[in-house]
């Protein structure tokens, strides 16, 4: 039975990725909801801007790794620092899907066809020109469309990177993905010796299995052994991290337990290496590698995980990685930009819940019901439950804004401007 109620799952979906690959093919001129101007990609595309997307604000420390990346020579593009970030003369457009958010719940409440949905909506929105101006309540067409799409989320990348490429090719257009997961599995062929590997992530990235099974792959195709894999799904590390005050565990203290956690799920899998390495499968994670580090030395001390922990620990974070794998792509597809943009600016947005619609069953706090949030279906293309709009200092709680500011100077830099 759970075989069958499988594949119409995924049957069920593949009707409802139809459904939106041909409602943005009826609409070229990308002036509906969730669909893109389709000329613009019928001409030279290098000067357009690179899109980078997450569920909310945690993939802006992708775009960090992007923005100070030095590590080839941006004239040559051999490996090696030449002193300029390689990404200079590129400008960028984020967006976290904020008020859908956090995509890693849809999995536990069996909805990741709605998941889906909103992964490739999330693509479409940054091949497009439509915004949402809150300030005139209308929508706007003068967002400028992106060459590359940057997948800054372990989970959305780990459900819809596949279905992406795929709406990608069905409308023939020349746009690079690169994903945090696949970039994180090739870190960890570079990064990985002998020994197993452990995963740290959001509970939907686990949920997903998309770590084991790409890093197998990605081992696999380059002649190598396949480590074992243990993963711990982490539910309050983002949100210590970003200083939500609903948690109220340090940094510290949360990531001492998700540690702790971690190597019991290695003991209880009956793996025989220790851990050697780690992925820090969720964007917030590298943010707290101190504190993590320090969790797996005080474990390794203990009688009971005794050989569990290699004596180094080598870590792996996607996002520096996924900064590679981006230069490497755009310049195998010739499709970096060689004119500086001094004036051009990067812009930021986030979706907020619609202001247009009444019907909408909104919190105190401003943000979606979750029962509502969590119980919708895929398909229905005509409502716009959220729109976006462009992400503000002001409209940033302010423990994440300075979380920004100290974290990610780079970003914090040209998200005020």
């Amino acid at each position: 039975m759970k075989k069958i109620l499988t594949l119409f799952l995924l049957l069920d979906w593949s009707v409802m990725a139809v459904d939106l690959k041909e409602h943005a093919a009826a609409h070229p001129a990308g002036d509906a909801a969730y669909s893109f101007d389709m000329a613009a990609y019928r001409e030279d595309i290098r000067h357009l801007p690179i899109g980078v997307f997450d569920s909310g604000i945690g993939g802006l420390t992708v775009l960090e790794a992007i923005l100070s990346l030095d590590l080839f020579h941006n004239d040559s593009l051999k490996p090696g620092a030449d002193g300029q970030p390689d990404f200079a003369d590129e400008r960028f457009i984020y967006f976290g899907d904020q008020a859908n958010m956090p995509y890693g719940n849809y999995s536990s409440v069996g909805r990741t066809d709605y998941l889906r949905e909103l992964i490739v909506k999330d693509a479409i929105f940054l091949l497009g020109r439509r915004w949402f101006d809150p300030i005139s309540g209308s929508f706007r067409q003068d967002k400028p469309p992106v060459k590359a799409l940057v997948i800054a989320c372990n989970t959305a990348t780990a459900y819809g990177i596949e279905d992406i490429r795929d709406a990608l090719k069905h409308w023939g257009l020349p746009v690079i993905v690169v994903g945090v997961v696949e970039a994180g599995a090739r870190g960890v062929q570079e990064a990985h010796g002998e020994g197993a590997v452990g995963v740290l992530a959001t509970v939907g990235t686990c949920a997903s299995g998309a770590y084991p099974r790409v890093i197998g792959q990605t081992l696999g195709r380059a002649g190598r052994s396949i480590p074992a894999v243990t993963q711990q799904g982490s539910a309050n590390l983002a949100g210590v991290i970003e200083g939500d005050p609903a948690f109220k565990e340090s940094v510290a203290e949360r990531s001492g337990l998700d540690a702790r956690a971690l190597v019991t799920a290695h003991l209880e899998s009956g793996a025989k290496a220790p851990l050697s390495t780690i992925v820090l499968g969720c964007t917030h994670f590298p943010l707290a590698q101190t504190e993590i580090d320090s969790a797996f030395v005080k474990l390794r001390s203990e009688a009971a995980f005794e050989g569990l922990i290699a004596p180094t620990l080598s870590y792996v974070n996607p996002a520096e990685w996924t900064a590679r794998e981006l230069f490497r792509a755009l310049a195998s597809a010739k499709l970096r930009n060689h004119q500086a943009q001094n004036n051009a600016k990067d812009s930021f947005y986030i979706s907020i819940p619609n202001p247009i619609r009444k019907d909408l069953p909104i919190t105190a706090e401003g943000a979606l019901d979750k029962v509502f949030k969590y119980g919708r279906l895929p398909g229905d293309l005509q409502r716009e439950d959220t729109v976006n709009v462009p992400m503000t200092p002001e409209r940033i709680p302010m423990t994440t804004r300075k979380l920004i500011e100290t974290k990610l100077p780079q970003v914090w830099q040209r998200l005020k401007m």
